[in-house]
């Protein structure tokens, strides 16, 4: 719990929380539930004396994203980024406090309450606007380094190929779809309210530059994970690109060994039927180093003769070369 504009931090339970809610004004309390919801747990609002709230999704494990303006005050179900996982924050505000609940721990909690002294927030709202933006901001840090990364990958493959490159961009890939999956319900529903609450004419004006700076700074995000999406899915085209070139590279060798020993591949099928003529005509030493050695080295001149005059051999070696400098 912290005492507003004070800035008076005190933890306690339930019952405690309770009180304070009840008396005083401008107070920020945060609830941390167990990870997992237990089947004999009591609602969240019966134990802070919410009831009338009606907000029995409050704590609520696996709620879906929700933005919702009442009156003079909101429900949310914000969505924020740790680490490798999206913690979801039910925030419920009103003019006397702001109440946050969360499963397991959320580092979002702490950096608002380390930006307190800096932003000075003067109401629950002004709170309310400032945790909406560092968990934008937590999107944003992920996004941005994720596409750092998908960049510095993709010079990478250029210069090398490893099997490892693509693995880390499967994996730089199901982030984007983390990022964008988990942030797009909540930014459809919270860009429906703010912006019919900013329409209102009673809506205050200081209020209304938080909901717009709020607003651009959510679209802004969402652009940002967008980039990234597109940026992972053009990497992974790049290295199939690549993958192809160096197979094709592969086949064109495999092509040219190929022509070269097609006569004698064609010479020890032909010698090896059984006809009376091959038996009976075909069976002296000189018959043999003229067709079998003969037209294989004269084969072997003609292939070599071609490849120098169409410059493939000297295309191949460049290839090679190129995959040594690597």
């Amino acid at each position: 719990m912290l005492s507003m504009p004070e800035g008076t931090l005190t933890r306690g339970d339930a019952w405690q929380a309770r009180e304070r809610l009840a008396t005083s004004r401008f107070l920020f309390v945060d609830v941390e539930l167990p990870e997992e919801e237990a089947a004999d747990e009591p609602p969240l609002a019966q134990l802070l004396g919410l009831e009338a709230a009606d907000v029995p999704w409050l704590g609520r494990q696996d709620e879906s994203a929700r933005a919702e303006i009442r009156g003079d005050g909101g429900a949310f179900v914000v969505p924020a980024v740790d680490a490798d996982r999206v913690v979801h924050v039910h925030v419920l505000v009103t003019e006397r406090y702001l109440l946050t609940a969360h499963r397991g721990p959320a580092p979002l909690i702490g950096d608002v309450i380390a930006r307190f002294p800096l932003e000075a927030p003067q109401d629950s709202v002004a709170v309310l606007f400032l945790l909406l933006d560092e968990a934008m901001e937590t999107y944003r840090r992920t996004a941005v380094q994720a596409l750092l990364e998908v960049e510095d990958l993709e010079d990478a493959m250029f210069r090398r190929r490893e099997p490892e490159q693509l693995y880390r961009l499967s994996r730089l890939r199901r982030t984007a779809a983390l990022l964008h999956h988990t942030l797009l319900p909540y930014h459809r529903v919270a860009e429906e309210s703010v912006t019919r609450r900013v329409m209102n004419r009673g809506f205050r004006e200081e209020r209304g530059q938080l909901a717009r700076e709020y607003r651009r700074t959510a679209n802004l995000v969402l652009a940002d994970i967008e980039s990234l999406q597109e940026s992972a899915r053009r990497a992974f085209g790049s290295y199939s690109s690549l993958v192809s070139g160096d197979q094709n590279g592969v086949i064109n060798r495999l092509a040219v060994v190929s022509t070269i020993f097609l006569p004698l591949t064609f010479l020890t099928g032909f010698f090896g039927m059984n006809f009376a003529y091959l038996t009976d005509e075909l069976e002296s030493r000189a018959v043999f180093w003229i067709l079998a050695v003969g037209l294989q080295v004269l084969f072997l001149l003609a292939a070599l003769y071609v490849l120098h005059r169409t410059n493939l051999w000297r295309r191949l070696r460049e290839d090679d070369s190129d995959v040594d400098d690597d």
